[in-house]
């Protein structure tokens, strides 16, 4: 017999390396033929529901780290919630309509323009289920479990015919007309764009400031006066209408010596505009208000120069968009490029002119010069006119903000097109009262989607394309809209037989419910629209299209969980929808996340070569590297991410994993049926780590309450490095090995053990399913998956605070001896801390807490003999603490114990063997009798 053999050292099969890109493949398939989360949701039937909403992907190319973060983030909160009481179904969806996928195929060489449309939408249908396929494979290699067999997708035929029914409410309320306005247009994709589509990025563009010659001065202002005018955007001066002014400034009328001129600017700009244009000797003449000069009129900046223009004149207005922090306080006008034009344009009775086609090039109404140039290229032919027409006083260089296509990543313009729009502003109120009545994470999220609700104009919701649900208007003989909810019941009934090409199928007459008739088609002939719906239209309806129709769901969703930029998307278009349909929000909370960055912090390009593929990283790592990632990031802010960051999780990761492993070889032997060991009964420090233990699950559940998965990461690590690995596993060793196998002492520690392996593997599953399934595997537990358990509540003990207090006190103490510990290691008086002796010098509270530790505090000091001496004996060459307590290190007398490993002075004390301590040469003969007549093998 060797020494060795008297040792209970722990044995398990569980590996030390995951070898988790194949093994977790191997594990998600069993979860899927076992039917794993089915079988979850039959064990939480009858219980209180929880449903996470899913925001849909776009159905558009393989997943990034982006999507990574999301799904994992939604199925850390879905397991977690089916853990702890709630039946919580996930079921995933995909935004499958839109511009991306008819690019794509206009890529792969298919002409809309010149095949039949319902030929194209089933080629955009087949290419949408084929990236679904790919999507769905990368999620599920996740690990993120959920109804993945029966997703919702925005073709299905029941989800279309509901979000007819939606445009239905906002029609039956009013909420729908027909304008002329600008919208964002997107000549690269030949469509008007939503305000969630469009990014913003510095551009430098040509501004110019110039002269616009008095026509009609209303007896205030001469006709050799000139407005001086500003504007970044060139290319619209010949939709120009109009001049804006602020009614309440003062604007000065000047002369200077390089210009024989008078200009109007405003009185606050005159100092700046005569230094930036080099001006000498300006003198004022006189002073006017802005309200002066409303109603008269100028020539057209063009008028002198080019005949097409000879007639035309603008109109002076006053706004309140006026500014005199650039510019020179009068704005050039045009009431078919913006906004703010519009609105003034409107209000004193212009024409909503914009000259420019839908791909962008000036139309002939521009005049003859303009008619067929790109509307960036036309820049250089307005300032040439102005400089012919002697009006250009400076053409500069600006660098501004400017709104992109988020799609093509090419610059849009504002253009006044007939769309379809909804009313904001008739509903904005219920809509602000429903923002109110949600919860969200952070806190912030309220004002930013307050904000963006209290400042959105009204929604256009047309879109030039065929890839969509079409917007299901008929127009009569004389042009009047129909859209009653007899036609659109009709056409959601026919949507939910046919699926929505039975509207490009069908002649409009075939789309009316039978006899339908109309005051305004005395004929009975009707047309239909040919516009679709905006995507953001078919996503924001999905409270309606999934929650309202699958009846094992709720509406509202207890959450939706997106990116940061969905308060102007998702969020944003769900929470209009519902209040018309339902008068409150979709949902009931709101957790909105940061984007993925690089390791710099950049954003993530293909064409950079930053990018993370999540699918390689599961092929190298695993996916639960990539889940442990998602735990320990501030998602709540912008989040970086590297392959040294991932691989800095794989550590992390390691850790946890032999800290498993570490569990399960010392409980191995280990019967909770038989061998537990009652609380009251186990030993001091066993107690400790049990109240510790819980303490720990009780603020992880809080954290995870709150959504709060970094915190809940940070709380982990330190639990496992501090609690367990640097003090518990630690000092287990000399009872788990040394003791009786079946000992009070062994059986008492192996039951916190047990309870901790547990209790952390049901805690975890959430996080890390693979690991933790493995792990179950090893668990003499009844339930075949650990993701069929309940996530354990924490337990409280009698008198635990006193014990808690007695050991955290003396967890200080331990932190002295330990850093003398270290303080010898590095004067190489000691190697091992079990080598050393250690005379501590306590001050009377701390012999109180030795004292009522009942606990041998040598072993948990790592020493193999401890002194306990008062304060007042503290000698010269100790190390004195703030708290008064001092540490005296030295190599411990004795011979070394060949089975504990300790010094001892009584190694030998026992002649039947002489190299084991009195401790263990007692254990030994009590334990393996053999050893007394046998003896042990020489070294």
């Amino acid at each position: 017999m060797k020494v060795k053999d008297t040792l209970n050292l722990g044995k398990t099969k569980f590996p030390m390396r995951g070898h988790l890109p194949e093994r977790e493949g191997q594990r998600e398939k069993l979860w899927e033929v076992n039917k794993v989360y089915e079988q979850r949701q039959k064990l939480n039937e009858g219980k209180p529901t929880f449903v996470l909403h899913d925001g849909p992907p776009y159905a558009n190319g393989p997943i990034h780290i982006g999507h990574a973060m999301n799904k994992i983030s939604k199925d850390f909160i879905v397991r977690y919630k089916s853990m702890t009481g709630y039946r919580a179904p996930y079921v995933p969806g995909w935004d499958t309509h839109g511009l991306p996928i008819e690019q794509q195929l206009t890529k792969e060489g298919y002409d809309r323009k010149k095949m039949s449309t319902t030929d194209f939408r089933d080629l955009c249908l087949e290419y949408a289920k084929k990236q679904i396929d790919i999507q769905r494979k990368g999620f599920k290699r996740l690990g993120v479990s959920g109804e993945w067999d029966n997703p919702y997708v925005t073709y299905a035929h029941e989800y279309e015919a509901a979000q007819i029914k939606v445009f239905g409410a906002l029609a039956e309320k009013g909420l729908l007309y027909r304008g002329k306005k600008p919208v964002y247009w997107s000549w690269s994709s030949e469509s008007a764009l939503a305000e969630a589509e469009v990014d913003y990025k510095d551009i430098t563009s040509q501004s110019a400031f110039y002269g616009e010659r008095v026509k009609d001065g209303k007896g205030v202002l001469d006709n050799d006066t000139y407005f001086l005018v500003w504007t970044t955007t060139p290319w619209t001066i010949p939709a120009s209408e109009g001049i804006v002014v602020g009614a309440d400034f003062d604007y000065s009328l000047f002369t200077h010596d390089d210009d024989p001129k008078k200009y109007v600017v405003a009185s606050d700009l005159v100092e700046k505009l005569s230094e930036k244009f080099g001006w000498h000797n300006v003198q004022t003449l006189k002073t006017y208000k802005g309200a002066e000069f409303e109603y008269m009129t100028a020539e057209h900046a063009f008028s002198s120069v080019d005949p097409f223009y000879k007639d035309r004149e603008v109109l002076v207005m006053l706004g309140d968009f006026v500014t005199t922090s650039d510019g020179t306080g009068l704005v050039h006008t045009a009431p078919g490029y913006g906004d703010d034009d519009y609105q003034v344009g409107i209000k004193y009775g212009l024409p909503v002119f914009a000259p420019v086609n839908d791909q962008g090039y000036q139309t002939e109404e521009a005049g003859p010069d303009f008619a067929g140039v790109f509307y960036q290229d036309s820049e250089a032919i307005a300032l040439k006119k102005l400089e012919d027409a002697d009006l250009l006083v400076l053409q500069e260089d600006v660098t501004h903000s400017y709104p992109f296509d988020w799609r093509t990543k090419k610059p849009i313009i504002f253009r006044a097109t007939d769309q379809w729009f909804v009313s904001i502003d008739k509903m904005r109120d219920d809509i602000l009262k429903a923002v109110d009545e949600v919860t969200y994470y952070p806190a912030w999220g309220k004002t930013r989607l307050r904000n963006m609700l209290r400042d959105r104009g009204d929604w256009v919701i047309s879109r030039q394309r065929v890839w969509g649900v079409p917007l299901p208007i008929f127009y009569a003989e004389d042009g009047t809209p129909i859209m009653t909810k007899e036609t659109i019941d009709h056409v959601s009934d026919l949507f939910r037989q046919y699926g929505s090409n039975v509207w490009f199928d069908r002649d409009a007459k075939d789309l009316l419910p039978e006899g339908f008739t109309s005051e305004h088609s005395p004929n009975g002939k009707v047309t239909k629209e040919t516009d679709i719906m905006d995507v953001w239209f078919d996503s924001g309806s999905s409270h309606q299209g999934v929650l309202a129709e699958r009846d094992y769901l709720t509406y509202p969703s207890d959450m939706y969980l997106e990116g940061s930029d969905q308060y102007r998307g998702w969020f944003n278009s769900s929470l209009i929808t519902s209040v018309v349909v339902s008068g409150h929000a979709p949902y009931k909370s709101v957790l909105s996340q940061g984007f993925t960055l690089d390791g710099e912090g950049k954003k993530m390009s293909k064409s950079v070569g930053n990018v993370i593929d999540p699918n390689e990283v599961v092929e190298k790592m695993g996916a639960e590297i990539i889940r442990l990632w998602v735990m320990s990031a501030d998602t709540s802010a912008d989040v970086r991410v590297s392959m040294g960051t991932l691989q800095q999780m794989s550590e992390a990761y390691r850790k946890l994993r032999n800290t498993f492993r570490f569990l399960l070889a010392n409980t191995s032997d280990f019967d909770p049926k038989t061998n537990r060991v009652d609380y009251a009964d186990l030993s001091s420090v066993d107690q400790y780590m049990a109240v510790k233990f819980n303490r720990f699950l009780k603020h992880m559940r809080e954290y995870m309450d709150q959504y709060d998965f970094l915190d809940s990461y940070k709380l982990l690590i330190n639990f496992v490095n501090n609690d367990l690995s640097a003090f518990y596993m630690n000092v287990a060793k000399d009872v788990l090995y040394i003791d009786g196998e079946d000992s009070q002492t062994r059986r008492s520690m192996q039951t916190v053990f047990y309870d901790i392996l547990v209790g952390m593997t049901k805690l975890l599953t959430p996080f890390l399913p693979h690991t933790t399934e493995e792990v179950w595997e090893y668990l003499p537990e009844p339930e075949e998956y650990v993701q069929l358990t309940e996530i354990p509540e924490a337990v409280s003990f009698d008198q635990e605070d006193e014990l808690l207090a007695t050991w955290d006190a003396f967890m200080e103490l331990r932190s002295h001896v330990l850093k003398a510990l270290e303080e010898a290691r590095d004067a190489k008086l000691i190697g091992r801390s079990l080598e050393a002796e250690a005379d501590l010098y306590v001050t009377p509270s701390q012999q109180t807490t030795l004292d009522n530790l009942n606990a041998d505090a040598a072993l948990m000091f790592g020493v193999s003999n401890l002194r306990v001496h008062s304060v007042d004996e503290t000698p010269a060459d100790a190390e004195v603490f703030n708290d008064k307590a001092a540490v005296k290190v030295s190599v411990a007398q004795g011979e070394t114990c060949e089975r504990c490993r300790m010094v001892k002075e009584d190694v030998g004390s026992d002649p039947d063997f002489p190299q084991l301590c009195a401790r263990c040469a007692q254990l030994v003969r009590e334990n393996y009798p053999e050893a007394v007549t046998e003896g042990f093998e020489s070294k």
